[in-house]
């Protein structure tokens, strides 16, 4: 081969390679409507159980205790936000989720949440990770330092992402898995540009990441399902923090790996009703049309994202536009089955007055663009933490946003939050006391 056609040849190959960066996508069926059911864990069930049996009347009332024990039955995703949380023999752990899971004829589906960025939620605190970029003297991140985190990355790829692989390799054959890559990282990185979101070592750190995650689980594991979490509308529905979200997507060239993203992830955004257009409630149209219901005031500031299957239309429609690909969903309904709850809907931690929403299904409201409803966020469990503890000692993860107005725990009378991802028992009562899941 002479010299012109090898690089004509190679031209060509790098054209290839860049569309299918930009388009593309995980070509396979849904894996919620393809499998035979989903995976209830029982370190779940018996976190749940604890609360149906303190559910007693005048507190707790039997219609409460008979939500509670409806929801038993229920999956919901599990969280590996530690890396300790890999591998172990029960279903605390992965290893063990997926051994148990194994047993089961025929094997049901799996979700995991793939959580432990260097950095990682560096707009809050309720739930900073445990591997830093520049860890403080304490082992706090210290978020205003900026650099190319290799230290940290080289933590998450050989002893958090590594191991993962390895595991569902193991497994993928036997189980049907699926696991959502990093919720909240990369939309933080499209809004979020302060010095702690914004820094050279936490932009390098999510985006090295997250490719590191995707292409590895993608290449090692071809069996699992992937989506990356894109939010929510009232997060990303703007129109120029879509289409920032789309350029870092396509930047990264992972859309060929994936199936598509998550939205609504441990937030409580309606579900609401998709209308004919993405422009159809701005400007103050159709205003009576049930899909403009408009329960945080987004429309008024020229957000169509209003309910969440407006958002995921108007976020599928800009990768189309950008790319030539339309991706699929999943939307997190555990904690979403009350709309107007909020004063403000900014607030997301441990929201007094929320409800359970829909139970997870693949039988959705637009089945060729949502895939599922989903329990992700783990319902019972803690956004974050109240200042002071039950325990009364001070929540060394404290942020103010788990004092806002609408947290449990903001008014004189309620119990203390504990730390994000503990067991909330007053706050799975609340959650089944205004449960709509059908």
């Amino acid at each position: 081969m002479n010299r012109v056609v090898a690089y004509a040849v190679l031209i060509v190959a790098v054209a290839l390679c860049v569309v299918e960066g930009l388009g593309g996508g995980q070509t396979r069926n849904n894996p919620f409507s393809t499998a035979k059911s989903f995976y209830v864990n029982p370190a779940y069930q018996r976190e749940l159980n604890s609360s149906i049996n303190s559910c007693s009347a005048p507190s707790c009332s039997s219609q409460v205790k008979q939500t509670l024990q409806s929801m038993m039955n229920q999956p919901s995703a599990y969280w590996l936000d530690t890396m300790s949380k890999i591998n172990g023999n029960s279903t605390f752990y992965a290893s063990g989720i997926l051994a148990d899971a194994a047993k089961r004829s025929p094997p049901p589906l799996v979700v995991f949440i793939i959580y432990d960025l260097p950095n990682r939620d560096c707009h809050a605190k309720a739930s900073n990770g445990e591997i830093c970029c520049y860890p403080n003297a304490d082992g706090t991140c210290n978020y205003n330092q900026g650099g190319d985190c290799s230290q940290g990355l080289a933590t998450y790829r050989s002893k958090y992402i590594d191991p993962i692989v390895s595991l569902f390799r193991q497994y993928q054959n036997i189980v049907p898995i699926v696991a959502i890559i990093e919720p909240d990282s990369l939309p933080n990185l499209a809004t979020n540009h302060g010095p702690h979101c914004g820094n050279s070592a936490t932009t390098t750190a999510y985006t090295q990441g997250v490719t590191y995650a995707v292409t590895q689980l993608a290449t090692q594991c071809p069996s699992v399902t992937l989506y990356i979490d894109a939010a929510h509308g009232g997060w990303l529905g703007w129109l120029n923090n879509l289409q920032a979200f789309v350029k870092i997507i396509t930047q990264l060239g992972v859309t060929q790996y994936i199936r598509g993203f998550t939205d609504n992830v441990a937030n409580y955004q309606t579900v609401g009703i998709a209308c004919p257009s993405t422009q159809w409630c701005l400007n103050n149209q159709h205003p009576n049309d049930p899909c403009c219901a408009d329960p945080c005031h987004l429309l008024t500031q020229w957000n169509p994202g209003n309910n969440e299957m407006n958002y995921i239309q108007a976020l599928a429609e800009a990768f189309v536009s950008a790319t030539g690909w339309r991706p699929k969903f999943v939307m997190d309904t555990g904690r979403n089955g009350v709309a107007g709850e909020r004063s403000d809907c900014a607030n997301w931690c441990n929201i007094r007055g929320a409800g359970v929403g829909l139970v997870p299904s693949a039988k959705t409201a637009n089945e060729t663009l949502l895939d599922a409803y989903y329990w992700l966020k783990t319902v019972g469990e803690s956004d974050g933490c109240t200042q002071v503890l039950p325990s009364g000692t001070n929540c060394p993860r404290f942020d103010s946003m788990c004092a806002s107005a609408d947290s449990i725990g903001s008014r004189p009378g309620e119990p203390r939050a504990p730390q994000a991802g503990n067991w909330f028992d007053y706050q799975v009562k609340q959650l089944a006391a205004n449960a709509h899941m059908h």
